[in-house]
């Protein structure tokens, strides 16, 4: 039998790559003579990196930048010839901040912008990063600020490049914006198809998860149209714009450059078509599986893909009320790994012990169904 096991990362937990190993771990003791390709992936959020680097064989390296809390922050990114690829979430990530400093109106993105510059100076001329898993909703107005842009409220006064500060941008200033980032070709790898604002926009559907409350959606949402009206309207109905708190909105705004779909983009770069020929089952995973996932999310964009016929299983940290019956999707089945009531931290601690143990039992049900085992 031959398997693939092709996770997205467990987030504040596991690596893609660690989630792997751990159900690889539990189906042996099933199927010790499987043969198992194991695939960790990305979306655009964290583990994305390291499924791109993994496959193409790149360099790793680091740089200096602000981090969140404007503290300095060492960031891996990826490089061969012209080309670097970093993540967003490597520098603002929701894991980057503790829950009880979590404010996405606050967190600075700057770093964002100052990877950008300089790599731009080192060099590299194509660039692609994954956005998703941030911490922040600013509408790229961070990232904005680490390329040299400047933003200004209607008595002229310089104000602090943080989503608190969109409704108040009467003006944006673009002279001190090095020009060395019109040699740039950016591709950004996003993990949602979302716009910018609306009931299916980045605040509504994102906010909560960063820390944002009930009531504080509707306005953040009307703070973000209001400064893309002012910066560049057609983005507002963009899909994909909306991704890390309109940060993807940032980029193209501000750095020129493109959204792709992230899943669809990561599996290409992974020669994923070749791969599936001659699976006979999918194992598929992400931390939270929920109605957001649905989108195209790394398990269901993958699902997508895999031929009619073949099994794809997610296995997941927990799965949401809110989700279909499944099959859904092209998913067969999706099994929560969480075996009893206990705190986050501890959960999050036994996550590979549960994947493993999740894995193996999986493995047992396929055995008793008669699946082969060579």
């Amino acid at each position: 039998m031959k398997i693939l096991i092709a996770p997205d990362s467990f987030k504040e937990s596991l690596s893609a790559s660690q989630v792997a190993k751990a159900i690889q771990k539990g189906l042996l003791k099933v199927f010790p003579e499987a043969d198992y390709d194991l695939m960790p992936i990305g979306d655009g959020g964290e583990g994305t990196l390291e499924a791109i680097a993994d496959s193409l064989g790149l360099k790793r390296a680091n740089l200096k930048v602000t981090g969140p809390f404007r503290e300095t922050a060492d960031i891996t990114y990826a490089y061969e010839a012209s080309l670097a690829v970093f993540e967003t979430a490597a520098i603002t990530g929701l894991e980057k901040v503790p829950p009880d400093q979590r404010n996405p109106l606050q967190i600075d993105n700057q770093g964002i912008g100052e990877m950008i510059c300089q790599l731009a100076h080192q060099g590299f001329r194509q660039l692609l990063i994954g956005v998703g898993g941030t911490s922040s909703h600013d509408g790229g107005i961070g990232l904005a600020a680490g390329l040299g842009y400047e933003f200004f409220d209607e008595k002229g006064r310089l104000l602090p490049a943080v989503g608190q500060s969109l409704g108040a941008v009467a003006r944006i200033s673009d002279q001190k914006v090095d020009p060395i980032l019109k040699e740039l070709d950016i591709t950004i790898i996003t993990d949602v198809s979302n716009p910018l604002c609306g009931k299916e926009g980045a605040a509504h559907i994102f906010g909560k998860q960063k820390g944002l409350m009930q009531h504080q959606l509707q306005d953040v949402d009307e703070m973000t149209r209001s400064f893309y009206q002012l910066v560049e309207p057609r983005l507002l109905s963009l899909a994909g714009a909306g991704a890390g708190g309109g940060m993807a909105a940032g980029l193209v705004a501000f750095a020129s450059g493109r959204i792709v779909s992230g899943i669809d983009a990561v599996l290409d770069i992974l020669d994923f078509d070749s791969r599936i020929k001659d699976v006979d089952v999918v194992i598929v995973g992400e931390g939270r599986m929920d109605r957001q996932s649905l989108s195209g999310k790394a398990p269901v964009g993958l699902a997508r893909r895999v031929p009619q016929g073949v099994p794809v299983l997610a296995i997941c940290g927990s799965l949401s009320d809110d989700l279909p019956d499944f099959p859904t999707e092209q998913i067969t089945a999706a099994f929560p790994i969480i075996a009893s009531v206990d705190s986050l931290e501890k959960t999050l601690a036994r996550a590979s012990h549960n994947l493993e143990r999740t894995a193996q039992n999986i493995g047992n049900l396929l055995n008793l169904k008669g699946c082969k085992k060579d």
